[in-house]
């Protein structure tokens, strides 16, 4: 399939790779930068979900994000926001339901908050199994703590995008459609794509994995990465074909952002913010003006890709 050449996809970055700015001067980076959004995700130092007054909070960023005119998806993957000592804890998959509860109250912290902002999508995903769990239990209580936040989602008419992550429970496309079926497919049970996830360990390679993917897509995120290796790299410093990507992308109906994903690089957001672009509407352009190539499958991973690995 040809790409059209006026769908060039709209491109975001990511607020976890500028964690050290405060949220009003990371927007207006981003909208002097030439950003079409924001992949907002919430944390202590952005829009911090657990303070008080977080509507009216959520009201006045609402108004900035329409001031500078950017678009914006809700994330949900910041570190320590509910738990001090374990990254991403505690999960949909704990054991304690007190636990669990924790983590489906963000959820839909964050459903309200994409309501009021117009996102396009509410991002979450599964954590990692706990030791001891066996997987049919850790699916049912994935399935069982994901129902109240489809409900509210469905409610507020904002897609729950769901991410495969490297070393999770729900790792791969494959998972994706696993959780899918366990659920009813239900409508507004998205994907949120993320493009080094697929270089690292599906089987397709990247460009293949967005034409598989392109009915369920609500949110898309991008970096680069090598096959096997769940780092998370600036654009060019990995082995993915950009151009390719884009091309699948341009083809399929998504109309959300494409947002930039490096959250190990906050040190230096402001740089990579600024590289990122242009090399994104490079690779873009030379997508539209050679058609979508052919891609072959990437070589499967020599070992494994573990929780350890992650680098978000």
């Amino acid at each position: 399939m040809s790409p059209d050449p006026a769908a060039v996809p709209r491109f975001g970055y990511g607020t976890n790779g500028l964690a050290d700015l405060r949220l009003d001067d990371a927007l207006g980076l981003l909208a002097d930068l030439g950003y079409d959004g924001v992949g907002l995700t919430l944390d202590h130092m952005h829009l911090d979900p657990l303070a008080p007054d977080l509507a009216a909070r959520a009201r006045r960023v609402a108004h900035r994000l329409d001031a500078l005119g950017l678009g914006v998806t809700v994330e949900t993957g910041a570190r320590y926001v509910l738990d001090r000592r374990r990254k991403h804890g505690p999960s949909l998959l704990d054991a304690d339901p007190e636990d669990r509860a924790r983590r489906v109250d963000l959820l839909l912290r964050a459903v309200r908050v994409a309501a009021d902002l117009g996102a396009h999508a509410v991002h979450c995903f599964s954590g990692i199994t706990p030791p001891g769990t066996d997987r049919d239990t850790a699916w049912k209580r994935l399935a069982d703590s994901l129902g109240p936040v489809l409900e509210a989602a469905t409610a507020a008419g904002v897609p729950l995008a769901v991410e495969p992550e490297p070393g999770h429970l729900l790792a791969t496309l494959a998972d994706f459609h696993h959780l899918r079926g366990t659920l009813g497919d239900p409508e507004n049970l998205g994907l949120t794509l993320d493009i080094g996830h697929c270089q690292c360990l599906e089987p397709l390679p990247p460009a293949e994995c967005v034409r598989a993917a392109a009915p369920w897509l609500r949110h898309v995120q991008i970096e680069d990465m090598r096959r096997g290796v769940h780092e998370h790299l600036p654009l060019g410093d990995g082995d993915i074909d950009f151009p390719p990507v884009l091309a699948a992308l341009a083809a399929t109906s998504y109309q959300g952002l494409t947002v930039v994903e490096l959250p190990r690089h906050s040190h230096a957001g402001p740089h990579y913010a600024e590289l990122s672009l242009p090399f994104l509407r490079r690779a873009a352009t030379a997508a539209a003006s050679t058609g979508e190539p052919p891609a072959s499958a990437p070589p499967a991973p020599e070992h494994p890709v573990t929780p350890e690995g992650s680098t978000r």
